[in-house]
């Protein structure tokens, strides 16, 4: 038997991220680090990618969804903490990693640089403990 198919990614989402795409934003969001990279220190290819990426969201989408494991854990409310709340540690609260969360919440994201590692590993976060 196979498992049906659930959305683990939200189109809406990726298309609300988009609008700061040329950071690479949306490209994080559907598991994209390498070139969510580039487009932050290139401004999304000059602003060229970032055109191009409103016709690729829909692909982008259906790739995380193959790629991800379904869950307990939301990846869209996971993205959500960690874009607002992600100094605070909420991500990591959500995810019950307490320790990393309390440290997260103590010293402002590590300083930073949890954060970045976060944008990186988020969506594998989440795929582990929805294991």
């Amino acid at each position: 038997m196979t498992e049906a198919f659930r959305d683990t990614h939200l189109k809406s989402i990726g298309y609300l991220l988009w609008i700061f795409g040329f950071l690479g934003c949306h490209r994080f969001y559907f598991g994209r680090p390498i070139s969510g990279t580039i487009w932050f220190f290139t401004f999304g290819l000059l602003g060229v990618g970032w055109l191009i990426d409103l016709f690729l969201i829909p692909s982008m989408d259906r790739e995380a969804d193959l790629r991800y494991r379904p869950g307990p854990f939301d990846y869209s409310l996971a993205w959500i903490f960690l874009t607002f709340f992600g100094l605070l540690g909420i991500h990591r609260f959500y995810i019950g990693k307490w320790p990393t969360a309390i440290l997260y919440l103590l010293t402002g994201g590590l300083f930073f640089i949890g954060i970045l590692y976060d944008l990186w590993t988020l969506n594998e976060q989440v795929d582990a403990a929805n294991a």
